[in-house]
């Protein structure tokens, strides 16, 4: 430990003696610092706000239906419905972390107004219950829908303009019933909605639950959703519910199971994240190598004498190696630094994105640094100043004592 220390100060002497050379290596590692914090915060920013905005407009944390519904219910709903008011729903409440649990009826149709029909896709829901996981649905006109038992509908976006339909027309929804019979309701357009995704809705509608199942003429629900405090709790509310509810009459299914666009968006965003961070670290490594070849080239007589009066050859790579460790420890910190005041300045201000695929709206970006993302970005920083000092530190360690002793002679 002493040997190390007294290493280490003679590692950041050696960089004091060109502190223009030093601070140079230290601003382009601090630089590529800032570069993969900027990227990769503005990535986990847009992975973050598509998580929450999935959880809190459609899919809630965790939803709770018969086994295979997923599979072959979207067909035939009813041959899968949850009752109500069940020993089981009561149970679901004792969740760890449950902010509310609320019933959804699935159901499709026709949507009538005037003399246009289109086909829509429906949720009854419970206003009250849903609105703490509806957070994110953004009502563009008009109003919300306040109890389950209002004659209202919000529509869709996309829907309601395929149809011409505003806040407070009076349309007539049709659908076949659970006993194979029409049925028809006449509502009102409470509201129009939009979220983030553009072909949600293109074809969605929600309805209050009492009059949902009034039309399709059934009691219960397709679903129960469940939503958390935190979507850190996720794994542990599944696992919780799993060992509370039979597994042969409920599946519990987690939010990223159903979330395919962003697990895949996630998937691609990663890869893009790690090819801009290992173009950093080439630039990083590629700089840093030849301002520590400089230094050696420099010091040659300086390192023959050294070897000449009995140092060993592992101790002269050693202080290379650890003034190569220093600059990358010194960028590093200087970069998260100037990486996060950055990422607040450019949040403040904002990024306008345009609407990317699938969405109809676009969005006003920000970026996001996490404290796994500024550890990440001061590993990086001294994983390449580390390779960046291997093949100068291995070649003043191997030098001739002779040849080093005459080179400036």
């Amino acid at each position: 430990m002493i040997s190390l220390m007294s290493d280490i100060r003679i590692a950041t002497r050696n960089l004091r003696r060109n502190t223009k050379r030093t601070l140079v290596a230290v601003l382009t590692v601090s630089g590529g610092v800032v570069a993969f914090l900027l990227a990769g915060g503005f990535i986990d920013w847009i992975l973050l706000n598509m998580r929450e905005g999935t959880i809190h407009s459609q899919l809630g944390h965790i939803q709770i239906v018969r086994p295979s519904y997923f599979e072959k219910g979207i067909a035939d709903p009813y041959r899968f419905l949850l009752p109500s008011n069940s020993p089981e729903q009561t149970a679901v409440t004792a969740t760890p972390g449950l902010r509310t649990l609320s019933s959804r009826l699935a159901f499709s149709g026709l949507l009538s107004l005037n003399d246009g029909t289109v086909p829509f896709i429906g949720e009854g829901i419970d206003p009250e219950l849903e609105r703490p996981i509806s957070s994110r649905i953004n009502i563009m006109s008009g109003q919300d829908l306040k109890d389950k038992k209002e004659r209202a509908v919000l529509l869709g976006e996309g829907l309601a303009k395929s149809i011409g339909a505003t806040a407070g027309d009076t349309v007539v929804l049709l659908a076949t019933a659970a006993n194979s019979s029409a049925s028809a309701v006449e509502v009102t357009v409470a509201g129009i909605f939009s979220t983030y995704s553009k072909e949600f809705d293109d074809n969605a509608l929600r309805l209050p639950l009492d009059i949902a199942r009034k039309l399709m003429r059934v009691d219960g629900a397709t679903s129960w959703v469940v939503l958390l405090d935190d979507t850190d709790k996720t794994k542990p509310a599944v696992s919780f519910l799993s060992t509370s509810l039979p597994s042969e009459q409920f599946e519990v299914v987690p939010w990223n199971k159903l979330a395919d666009f962003y697990n895949k968006t996630a998937v691609l965003f990663s890869k893009q994240v790690e090819v801009v961070k290992l173009i950093i670290g080439l630039i990083v490594i590629l700089t840093i190598s030849n301002t520590q070849t400089m230094s050696v080239l420099e010091r040659t007589t300086e390192i023959g004498t050294s070897l000449a009066i009995g140092l060993r050859n592992s101790v002269i790579m050693q202080i290379f190696l650890l003034e190569g460790v220093l600059i990358g420890l010194a960028g590093g910190v200087l970069g998260v630094g100037l990486g996060y005041l950055l990422a607040t300045l450019i949040s403040a201000v904002g990024i306008p994105m345009p609407p990317p695929p699938g969405m109809a709206h676009g969005y006003t970006g920000e970026i996001l640094i996490s404290m796994p993302l500024a550890l990440d970005a001061i590993v990086l920083a001294l994983t390449t100043t580390l390779l960046a000092s291997l093949m100068p530190a291995w070649r003043a360690s191997r030098m001739n004592i002779v040849d080093a002793l005459r080179c400036n002679q």
